[in-house]
């Protein structure tokens, strides 16, 4: 072995002592200390605790002449307890009990100050919510209504009902053509049908002359309902983009023949299925005693679409009830006028519903199934004294010009709601006024569009396979009863 061996073996030789021990300068004392049981302040330690010689720690020293580490002994103690604190209470602590206090208490007659502010409170709120409840359920009619029409469409009733034949769409743009075809009207054990067809399926005309090259007249057939030429006539052009009705539909009115001023309408009808139909039973004034509309007035009791609710937001699950009055055709406050109901767990084309309509001088409503459904309610002797005041007209300009009130003379509240209104049922295809939101659904043609119907018909392919079979793609009217306010 050279040198470094011996260096290293005689460290290996040399005894190992502690700093402490090497202090005190008595290393056999400390010897004899570290063979005694350790104690901890005092307390003979756990017999079954790690001996503590596999309870010190090391660490290393570097040695000053070699390469060698001197260990380093130091001592771990048990840490001692904390003592365990009761959280029980103690002999004698709170041992009264303040409920059984009474009159004792100090606190007694505030604490039966604060009772009776309470309880004070409560019967104000019983006795004004009475109030309230009360003077809401005087302030319902209970009016008196006489019944003077019931139809239950064992057949289509000439005297009651009238067909409204023409092309142009009637104001909303929309693309039917209504007939008086009995495939487009017609009744069974269910009722009436009035069912869209396409014009292909129910004349001769061919899907070629629809594009192209056919004149569809219908003053010359002396069947069309309007006086107006654009309502009755159209040549298909495909270079202009005009094509024939690609739809035929009906639409039927009571005009000249069955209205109310005041009364009650009870519809029982099932909506149809598919995409872009627009079913719709409502009323329109018998007279256009205020002007043309919509100054004198139309009242939608129901409205609704065929689209799935699947794939269209208020689609057929949804019914609208609408009032539609304003000075001119821009500033229809329809808006202010309407509400809504939507099913949550099926839609309107599954089952058949009421919908009806209770009008008053003081109140109108709308509802479905139950007069407490009410899907909109406006009452007239509440709120703006008239409906120009209601609708704010008189703070809007058009073109830079005040607008001219047309129900000022009567001195009403409800005016233009104060003539006899006659009734329609009717189902139409689409339209350009905007009922249908582009960009909503898949919508294929836009409003603002002038080939709006064509864009319509070469869209086929996706809208028809949507339609229901036979009648389902039509609405159904089981029956109907109307109303005059009084006695009979």
């Amino acid at each position: 072995m050279g040198l470094f061996s011996k260096k290293a073996a005689a460290a290996v030789e040399q005894p190992t002592t502690s700093t402490a021990e090497t202090s005190r300068g008595n290393s056999s004392d400390a010897s004899q200390r570290n063979t005694q049981p350790s104690t901890t302040y005092g307390f003979q330690a756990n017999p079954f605790a790690t001996p503590q010689s596999s309870r010190t720690t090391t660490q290393e020293k570097p040695e000053q002449a070699g390469y060698y580490s001197q260990r380093v002994q130091t001592r771990s103690y048990v840490s001692r307890r904390r003592k365990f604190q009761s959280a029980r209470l103690k002999e004698g602590e709170l041992d009264e009990k303040p409920w059984l206090l009474g009159n004792d208490d100090p606190n007694y007659k505030r604490k039966r100050i604060e009772r009776g502010i309470f309880w004070g409170c409560v019967g104000l709120g019983f006795v004004f919510g009475g109030a309230i409840c009360a003077f809401e359920y005087l302030s319902v009619s209970t009016g008196t209504f006489c019944m003077f029409l019931e139809d239950e469409f064992h057949n289509i009733n000439p005297s009651t009902w009238n067909y409204e034949i023409q092309r142009g769409g009637f104001g909303t743009g929309s693309f039917e053509w209504t007939t008086n075809d009995p495939k487009n009207a017609y009744t069974d054990a269910e009722g009436l049908h009035i069912v869209p067809t396409l014009t292909t399926e129910s004349t001769d005309i061919t899907p070629a002359q629809i594009d192209d090259g056919y004149v569809l007249n219908l003053t010359t057939a002396k069947t069309c309902t309007s006086d107006d030429y654009t309502m009755c006539s159209i040549r298909s052009n495909q270079t202009a983009g005009t094509i024939i009705n690609p739809v035929r539909s009906a639409r039927l009115t009571t005009k000249g023949k069955q209205s109310i001023k005041y009364g009650r309408v009870e519809v029982t009808a099932k909506m149809p299925q598919g995409d872009w139909l627009w079913p719709a039973i409502w009323m329109m004034p018998e007279q256009d005693t205020y002007g043309p509309w919509p100054q004198s007035g139309e009242i939608d009791i129901a409205e609704s679409k065929g689209n799935s609710p699947l794939n269209y937001t208020d689609g057929r699950d949804a019914v609208i009830s609408t009032l539609h009055w304003g000075p001119s055709t821009s500033t229809d406050a329809f808006w202010r006028t309407s509400g809504k109901h939507a099913l949550k767990r099926s839609d309107y084309s599954e089952a058949f519903h009421v919908y009806g309509l209770e009008w008053s001088e003081k109140y109108l409503f709308m509802y479905i199934d139950s007069r407490l459904l009410q899907v909109f309610f406006i009452k007239f002797t509440h709120g703006p004294s008239s409906m120009w005041n209601r609708g704010k007209f008189g703070e809007t300009l058009v073109n830079k010009s005040a607008l001219a009130d047309p129900w000022s003379q009567t001195g009403m509240d409800n005016t233009p709601f104060d003539q006899s209104f006659y009734l329609i049922l009717n189902v139409a295809v689409g339209g350009t006024n905007g009922y249908f939101k582009d960009g909503v659904g898949n919508k294929p043609w836009g409003d603002a569009s002038l080939m709006a119907p064509k864009e319509f018909w070469q869209a086929s392919n996706i809208w028809l396979p949507t339609w229901g079979e036979g009648a389902k793609r039509g609405m159904t009217v089981q029956s109907l009863k109307m109303y005059k306010e009084g006695v009979c």
